[in-house]
């Protein structure tokens, strides 16, 4: 299998991290990229680097005044001169009947959920590199590639059509899924991060041409607490096409593949052309985010139930954090997937 791969990343290095109160150093830092490197080594998959396809593709998911802001924030922010290092809203409209402000200080509270997705210098070239690297693994695939891999970076499930959220900034999932569907009549995307994917939700809730299931941490304790339910199952042509399987937390293996096998059942039915998992590690026993309990072997059987789908496949990395065993858990997922293949 082949992983598509920018070192674009480095330049997003955000360093604020907002946790019932307290300000900590983020989770999210350029280090994962390295152990999901040593991961991809060690399955000895062959590396691509990520061909630029420009803004068409992420004008197929974002709209038009958020990837203006993503490209406008940092100078703008700059320009204020009494700035702080990162850009962190200090107000977030709940999109009661409003104006779409002018002031970058509106526009970043405006285009942002939570504060959790700081933007530097380098946020932005990062993140269109990350989505670059999506749809590279998803021409792979239309060329004729059985599998990719994507080591996206920013993540980006959390993302929705018009706002960051939770460490991401770009959609990459669904700008991947997005791009398959220049090809395929229908294409589905398994969530299997330990957050709901709730920002890949959003932006296909009401179509009918491409599935959304996501498997994950009960949001009842579990962020992003607001969305994630079972009964969200999408709404207009779309109803029907979301499915949501929660799980207690500190579920393990076996209760994890009940899910899969639910999930697999849902897509079967739907009979998509092909295949994109956002492959969250996040949901790993020793993961620092942990919600789930999944072994190094329970992600080897993740890959292998994937697998036994039967579809062209691309995966796209979301979450995962900063532990020993982040890297084997990717190759535990890729080499799972390639054996029952």
């Amino acid at each position: 299998m082949k992983a598509v791969y920018s070192e674009k990343h480095r330049s997003h290095d955000p360093q604020f991290f907002l946790v019932r109160g307290q300000v900590r150093h983020t989770t999210e830092q350029p280090e994962r990229a390295d152990r999901l490197l040593a991961g991809l080594a060690a399955g000895r998959h062959t590396l691509v680097e990520a061909t630029e396809f420009g803004p068409g593709p992420r004008a197929r998911v974002h709209s038009p005044d958020y990837l203006s802001f993503l490209a406008e924030a940092w100078e703008a922010w700059s320009a204020l001169g009494d700035s702080g290092p990162e850009m962190i809203a200090n107000m977030h409209p709940v999109r009661y009947p409003a104006t779409y402000p002018t002031h970058i200080v509106g526009r970043l509270g405006w285009h942002t959920v939570d504060t959790s997705c700081p933007i530097g210098p380098g946020t932005y070239a990062a993140a269109c590199a990350a989505a670059d690297t999506a749809v590279t693994a998803a021409e792979l695939i239309m060329q004729g590639e059985d599998a990719s891999y994507a080591l996206c970076r920013p993540p980006g499930h959390h993302a929705y059509r018009d706002m960051a959220s939770g460490f991401c900034f770009l959609n990459n999932s669904a700008i991947a899924a997005a791009h398959l569907r220049q090809r395929h009549e229908r294409v589905a995307i398994l969530d299997v991060d330990v957050h709901h994917g709730n920002g890949t939700q959003g932006i296909f809730y009401e179509r009918p041409d491409v599935l959304t299931v996501s498997i994950h941490a009960d949001p009842t304790h579990f962020n992003p607490f607001v969305w994630g339910y079972a009964h969200e199952r999408g709404a207009g042509p779309g109803l029907g096409a979301n499915l949501n399987l929660p799980l207690a937390l500190g579920t393990g293996d076996d209760g994890y593949q009940l899910a899969l096998a639910e999930a697999a059942r849902t897509i079967h039915a739907f009979a998509p052309g092909a295949l994109v998992v956002a492959l969250g590690l996040d949901a790993s026993e020793h993961d620092p985010l942990a919600g789930l309990a999944i072994t190094t072997e329970g992600f080897r059987r993740i890959g292998a139930t994937i697998a036994r789908l039967g579809l062209p496949t691309v995966f796209v990395q979301e979450g995962g954090y900063l532990s020993d065993v982040l890297g084997p858990n990717l190759t535990a997922v890729l080499v799972g997937f390639e054996a029952a293949r």
